[in-house]
């Protein structure tokens, strides 16, 4: 950017001003909140981001330098609940996303699902592919328990979220199977939980329980995996 593009001081003065104002309006709307989903804290929330990004945008602008806030889009902000006060159905949407990073870990533990399911004899051959075994995983366990023994089958972790919405009637047997996630109203989510590696402070700082890939597939071989029910 050149010179003659540059904020002068006095702007970015005016902008670190608006950000203090901001935040007593901020602090003071939610002194005087009638709820946990008062509009007023709602807007003031708005208001001071809006701020803190402009503030943002000039001081890096005129002094190359950035404020330690991570500022929220507002695009992705939920706007105030405005559904039934009292619920009679919720909607629990899901999802979690995994890399397949020891894919011989994963057959592994599907050619045992696969033994235990079929008769002596029987070759369905399913756990013979990343594909098919990853259908015999998700049909034998549970998404939860998927989640919490991930490393066992050979997956990592990436980003996941839950959102659970509130309605004033069940929704009707099949309707919204074609497309779970489409038809959510923003203002009936109750909550929501985000998790992502864009949240973490130490995305560098190497993990001393991460281990080399010669030293898994040597416990791959040795290892005492949990055994399944035969008789399923």
């Amino acid at each position: 950017m050149s010179d003659a593009a540059q904020p002068t001081a006095a702007e970015v003065r005016a902008a670190a001003e608006a950000v203090k104002a901001a935040l007593d309006r901020h602090l003071a709307a939610v002194e005087r909140r009638s709820g946990e989903d008062d509009p007023a804290v709602y807007e003031a929330f708005n208001q001071l981001a809006t701020a803190a990004e402009a503030y943002d945008e000039l001081l890096y602008d005129r002094y190359d330098e950035v404020t330690p806030f991570e500022i929220p889009g507002t695009e992705d902000a939920l706007p105030p609940y405005a559904g039934p006060e009292e619920p009679n159905a919720l909607s629990v949407l899901i999802r979690r996303d995994y890399t397949v990073v020891e894919p011989q870990r994963l057959l592994a533990q599907a050619q045992r699902i696969e033994a235990a399911d079929y008769d002596e004899g029987t070759d369905s051959g399913a756990s013979g592919t990343v594909h098919g075994a990853l259908g015999l995983l998700f049909g034998e366990f549970e998404p939860d328990e998927i989640a919490s023994r991930h490393k066992e089958f050979g997956l990592e972790e990436g980003d996941s979220t839950l959102w659970v919405t509130a309605a004033d009637e069940p929704a009707d047997p099949g309707e919204w199977l074609e497309a779970p996630f489409e038809q959510i109203d923003p203002q009936q989510v109750v909550c929501r939980f985000d998790v992502s590696a864009v949240f973490d402070d130490d995305l560098d700082v190497e993990d001393p329980d991460d281990e080399p890939d010669d030293v898994l597939d040597a416990e791959l071989e040795d290892e005492d995996l949990e055994p399944l029910d035969a008789e399923r």
